[in-house]
């Protein structure tokens, strides 16, 4: 009888060691996608809100084009291109066109654009910019390629081998059988009742 004890202590120990043990590589290991996908859902969660890919900003320029009101046909591109270095993008030049009679709108790369009142000479840049770090957390959310399947199927069987694992860390009232048990199955009952209602 307390052969059988000692071999079920030393069989508990030796569980709860290789649980420690995954738990703890497996946390490490994953800590950086954990925070990137926890961040990245964040802002998909308010897209509404906040554009995780680009930032924009408008800018009035009182004084677009000199010599108001101008027609069109005497807006020469050396003039557009140097309205473009004014504003610090002479190199993102793609196209300009006329959307209306007294407009002229100018295209740039990236999404950024130039409105031009020929008749007031007032422009309106609308300046956008790709979130550089945060753009590619949420391309990451989405998954960007096969590749990264493979990773993100790897990613999710390690979440539910230390949540698994983290189960069975703590013994006694805070454990599984005391207030850790109950956390566990509010956990579970939240979501459900959520999907219910």
């Amino acid at each position: 009888m307390m052969e059988e004890k000692r071999t079920n202590k030393k069989s508990s120990q030796s569980f709860m060691r290789w649980c420690r043990l995954i738990h703890r590589h497996l946390s490490y290991f994953f800590a950086g996608v954990v925070i990137i996908y926890a961040l990245s859902g964040i802002l998909m969660n308010h897209r509404s809100e906040i554009n995780p890919h680009y930032s924009a900003e408008r800018i009035e320029i009182k004084e677009a084009i000199a010599h108001a009101p101008r027609t069109q046909e005497s807006i020469t591109k050396e003039e557009v291109m140097n309205l473009l270095g004014e504003i610090g993008e002479k190199d993102n030049y793609t196209k300009h066109y006329y959307p209306e009679e007294g407009v002229m709108r100018v295209f740039l790369k990236g999404g950024s654009s130039l409105e031009v009142n020929l008749n007031t000479g007032i422009g309106i840049y609308d300046k956008l910019r790709r979130r550089p770090l945060l753009s590619d957390f949420v391309k990451l959310h989405y998954n960007p390629g096969r590749w990264w399947t493979y990773f993100s199927d790897i990613f999710a069987i390690a979440l539910i081998t230390i949540t698994l694992t983290g189960v069975f860390l703590v013994k006694g009232k805070r454990g599984l059988k005391g207030i850790g048990g109950v956390e566990l199955i509010l956990g579970i009952l939240f979501p459900l009742l959520f999907l219910l209602l």
